[in-house]
This record gives C-alpha cells, sequence and structure tokens, in this order.
C-alpha cells in the first residue's frame, strides 16, 4: 500500500494525546469526615485522589494526586465481625517475633493506623507510592492545622 491509501483511510488524523509535564500538575486539598463511613469503602475512595485518578488529566507515570485531610479518622465503621476477627500481623524479623493484634486493639493504640495501612496497600506498589502516603494527613480530631487551605469535599 502506498501512503495515499493510507491518508486516504484517515490514518494521518490521530489525535495526539496531551501528556502533563512535572511542573504542569496543579494540587488541591481534599476534606474528608470519617466518621459513620465504612473502612474499605473510605479507604479505596482515598487512594484513587492520592493517585489522581479522579483528574482528567491523569498521567501514569508522573505523580499527580493531592492532597487529602481526614478528621475523625477513629470514627470509622466496620461491617460484620471485623472488629475481634480482623488480625493485623507485625514481624521484627528475629526469630518469635510475630505479633498479631485484632482490629479492636490496634484502634485502641492507634486508630490513624488503620486508615494508613488500607490506603497503603490501595496504592500501586512502585516508587511513587511513598510520595503518595506523604499527601495523606491523618487526625482523631475535628479540627485541622490547615486553615489558610480552601479544601473541596471528598464524597467518600
Amino acid at each position: 500500500m502506498s501512503f495515499v491509501a493510507f491518508a486516504w483511510r484517515g490514518y494521518e488524523r490521530t489525535m495526539k494525546t496531551k501528556v502533563k509535564k512535572p511542573t504542569e500538575i496543579v494540587r488541591e486539598w481534599y476534606l474528608v469526615d470519617a466518621k459513620g463511613h465504612t473502612l474499605g469503602r473510605l479507604c479505596s475512595r482515598i487512594a484513587s485522589v492520592l493517585i489522581g485518578k479522579h483528574k482528567p488529566t491523569f498521567t501514569p507515570h508522573l505523580d499527580c494526586g493531592d492532597f487529602v485531610v481526614v478528621v475523625n479518622a477513629d470514627k470509622f465503621r466496620v461491617t460484620g465481625k471485623k472488629l475481634t476477627d480482623k488480625i493485623y500481623y507485625t514481624h521484627s524479623t528475629y526469630p518469635g517475633g510475630l505479633k498479631a493484634l485484632s482490629l479492636e486493639q490496634v484502634v485502641g493504640k492507634d486508630p490513624k493506623r488503620i486508615i494508613y495501612h488500607g490506603v497503603s496497600g490501595m496504592l500501586p506498589k512502585n516508587r511513587l507510592r511513598s510520595k503518595r502516603l506523604k499527601r495523606l494527613k491523618l487526625l482523631c480530631s475535628e479540627s485541622h492545622p490547615f486553615k489558610g487551605m480552601t479544601f473541596k469535599p471528598l464524597n467518600a
């Protein structure tokens, strides 16, 4: 086939994809009240915003996500018997160093760790993960130290 045949079929009119540059990324701030929200649904929505999938300019290889501030991080909701049956494991890398804590015990020690762990597990395991997690701010109270920011509400 000659070039004229390709041009006639419309191949020269393919759409160009605009790829964002790191300098063109604009970050917004989202405020989430975790009171009464189901843990898994809340974490997946937060992870999506941290990645930047809610934006029409999403670029997979760039960190184009936004900041997320979660207030009342200790007042989330779990369904079923997860409070007693869900187990979080940690290991110290020494023999016999396996520790197992139930969700109820972890909430008693540090409730912010539950949401952090859930969001961390829902982010892609790549080099951008730690940068994305640094934009997640978890607070157990209603007030927050980010008074000068203009927040968008996140419908979780």
